[in-house]
């Protein structure tokens, strides 16, 4: 295998992988409660495993850029945020007060 192979078979990879994150997560936005959406993961798991095998990259170009666009086209309009992560509501709520310095006594 030449290293052009290689380098192409592990970008691949991390690419494959950064887009099925990305659908776990989208699908969050949709199904905060893990008990209804678990159910939803394993699908899109299911779906992921089913093109495990492509080889063509004609195939795996048309697979990834169907995928894309879907992706797009169910993003939430709201999508959920952690309340402590930035823009959440309880971001940066209970800060504590900053040290006043004494001053300096003449």
């Amino acid at each position: 295998m030449s290293s052009n192979q290689v380098s192409f078979a592990v970008a691949h990879r991390r690419y494959v992988a950064s887009l099925y994150k990305r659908a776990l997560k989208t699908s969050l936005d949709w199904y905060v409660f893990r008990d209804i959406w678990r159910p939803k993961a394993l699908e899109i798991r299911a779906r992921f495993e089913a093109n495990k095998d492509v080889k063509s990259f004609k195939h795996l170009k048309s697979i990834l850029q169907a995928t894309e666009e879907e992706l797009w086209n169910f993003r939430h309009p709201d999508p959920y945020i952690y309340p402590t992560a930035p823009g959440g509501s309880k971001f940066e709520r209970n800060i504590p007060p900053p040290i006043l310095h004494k001053q300096p006594e003449h």
